[in-house]
């Protein structure tokens, strides 16, 4: 309120940052090399057209303002798939899957889990969108689908027998997806590899100097 009082309201405050931008610091300048030449006696006594030329001229070649995108912090996106991780397992335990396809999901969730656990492996995790998107895709998306079409069809099979069973669907798509995560892992891993023998490295570079 003190801020819209002193700058004269909203348009005090629209004034002030016109006044500071760009578009106007660029106009005063070439207003200026008007008014030099004016001094010089090149511009006549059509001086006034000529410094507003010039400044209006300036004005339009400035480079636009750039605002600055809003900062993102992945440790937030993480907290969120967090959560989402903590209802999928909710899901599932809720679920009765034949042993195979349950041992193979309990591995994964655990892999998932190891991934997603509060500290530097997560901290790795964050610095890789393509990583976080794959965990995240597969959290809130693939495993629920696999889960859920699991169940309708097994539903469908007993009314109508015949054809690959549902089980047999269930833990390839679980194992493809075990698959995805270990390649996940093992990215992250060659990111740490590397920073560790870049470090190494400089550490050799240094000792020689």
């Amino acid at each position: 309120m003190a801020t819209s009082r002193a700058t004269g309201g909203p348009r005090g405050l629209a004034v002030l940052t016109y006044l500071e931008s760009r578009k106007n610091l660029a106009g005063s300048a070439c207003g200026v090399a008007g008014l030099a030449l004016t001094l010089a006696g090149v511009a006549g006594a059509y001086w006034p057209l000529v410094v507003a030329g010039l400044y209006g001229a300036g004005a339009l070649i400035a480079p636009p303002e750039r605002t600055a995108p809003p900062p993102f912090d992945p440790r937030e996106e993480l907290g969120v798939l967090r959560e989402d991780f903590g209802r999928l397992r909710g899901y599932v335990d809720g679920v009765e899957l034949p042993p195979g396809a349950g041992e193979a999901l309990a591995e994964l969730l655990e892999l998932y889990g190891a991934l997603l656990e509060p500290g530097w492996v997560a901290e790795v995790l964050a610095a890789d969108p393509e990583a976080v998107h794959a965990v995240s895709r597969a959290v809130r998306q693939d495993v629920p689908e696999s889960v859920d079409a699991y169940n309708r069809t097994r539903w469908w099979s007993r009314m109508a027998p015949g054809g690959e069973s549902p089980e047999r669907h269930l833990e390839r798509q679980l194992g493809l997806l075990r698959e995805e995560a270990q390649r996940v892992t093992a990215g992250l891993h060659e990111v740490e590899a590397r920073r560790q023998q870049t470090h190494t490295t400089y550490l050799e570079e240094r000792g020689r100097s």
